[in-house]
């Protein structure tokens, strides 16, 4: 799917995700999951979220990444009638529930705090749904079994919460909100309270589960690791609006925005004017060097435009690409296999590059080259807009 951004003139909402393996076929198999139409939340004069569109496809796993205070938890706790909307409607599985209680949303939540009983055990706390909606006692205890199957704890269900890890009282937690067979599966930062490991252990857990299942998942994080690792789709939010939608590799090699671009992952953003606009565009750096690129419609010759290179798509050396820029290297971070490097290159302007070792380590205060291929780079005009 194309990158796209929220737009008041947009008369559809923007789609997301694509149809996983698990996901519903046949008859309405092509009807959104879930579906913001033009939402807007607000308190009072301020404006947590505006003109909010959105569709998601059945199946898939959507995360909305930003920086705290973009509205991202805001949207999922809208999903779940723990916010209320200003404006717009909020569509699951075609069915209109933004004026729908809670507890009739068939929604499964799970948190960034667990939000288990403690004085429960752990069959009560993944039954605790179920026993709400008047389940048999017979299928309650299979369901439990299977869920608890499913997040690797069988045997677990006497235990009371305290006598498990953080990790195990994670999986108990996606165990009760995936119990009763929800519609759609929010999930609010739940992996920010582990450590390194165990986040990256759960990342997968969580993934091999929506997969399983075909539920539809919408996941929230400020972690750009977490968001390109996991997602089908990934939605980059700002300031209450959306600046970009697409696959994880859409959105990291072709950035739509400079927010973008800065805020997924690290991005050397050269910041130049356009000197040659005939055959490859040729561009005069700040730091007074000039690189060639390919630009997807003519420019302007003297327009002020920002060359979007990633520290990845840097080559050091003698063999580094058409373009190449010199430097001196400012610090040398050392990873085994590879190396980063902060580079001078002139015109208070400074580059980072993320290198495989082929040779020796180039230390502090050596002189470098670097390079990159036309093709490793994204413009954006002076509004900070991708040239395309």
């Amino acid at each position: 799917m194309p990158d796209s951004r929220a737009s008041s003139s947009a008369p559809r909402p923007v789609s997301a995700g694509a149809p996983s393996p698990g996901a519903v076929s046949g008859v309405g198999a092509d009807k959104p999951a879930v579906e913001f139409r033009d939402i807007d939340i607000a308190y009072g004069k301020f404006v947590a979220v505006r003109d909010f569109s959105l569709s998601i496809r059945k199946g898939s796993f959507v995360t909305l990444l930003g920086p705290s205070g973009c509205g991202k938890t805001t949207i999922l706790r809208s999903i779940a009638g723990l916010v209320d909307i200003s404006g717009g409607q909020i569509m699951i599985d075609g069915r209109r529930v933004d004026d729908v209680p809670i507890y009739k949303r068939n929604i499964g939540l799970v948190f960034q705090s667990y939000a288990l009983f403690p004085h429960k055990s752990v069959f009560d706390n993944v039954a605790f749904g179920l026993k709400y909606r008047n389940v048999p006692k017979a299928e309650i205890a299979r369901r439990v079994g299977q869920a608890l199957d499913m997040v690797r704890l069988p045997g677990s269900e006497r235990k009371l919460p305290s006598q498990l890890s953080g990790g195990q009282q994670q999986r108990i937690a996606l165990a009760r909100a995936i119990v009763f067979e929800p519609q759609v599966l929010l999930l609010d930062e739940p992996l920010s309270a582990l450590d390194a490991n165990m986040r990256e252990e759960m990342r997968v857990e969580i993934k091999k589960i929506q997969k399983a299942t075909g539920i539809t998942a919408i996941f929230v994080t400020h972690d750009q690791e977490e968001a390109l690792s996991m997602s089908d789709r990934i939605v980059v939010m700002n300031a209450g609006s959306v600046e970009q939608i697409g696959t994880p590799e859409e959105v990291y090699e072709r950035p739509a925005t400079a927010f973008v671009a800065d805020f997924l992952g690290k991005a050397n953003m050269l910041a130049g004017t356009v000197s040659k606009s005939d055959g490859p565009t040729a561009i005069t750096l700040a730091a007074g060097q000039t690189v060639h690129v390919t630009s997807p419609r003519p420019l302007t010759q003297g327009s002020k435009v920002t060359v979007v290179v990633r520290p990845q798509k840097l080559s050091v050396g003698a063999t580094a690409g058409a373009n190449r820029l010199s430097g001196r290297v400012v610090s040398t971070s050392y990873l085994g296999g590879s190396a980063i490097y902060e580079i001078d290159i002139g015109g208070k302007t400074s580059v980072r590059a993320n290198a495989s070792i082929n040779g020796r380590v180039v230390r502090e205060g050596e002189a470098i080259e670097v390079g990159f291929d036309p093709a490793g780079c994204v413009l954006l005009d002076e509004n900070g807009q991708r040239i395309s």
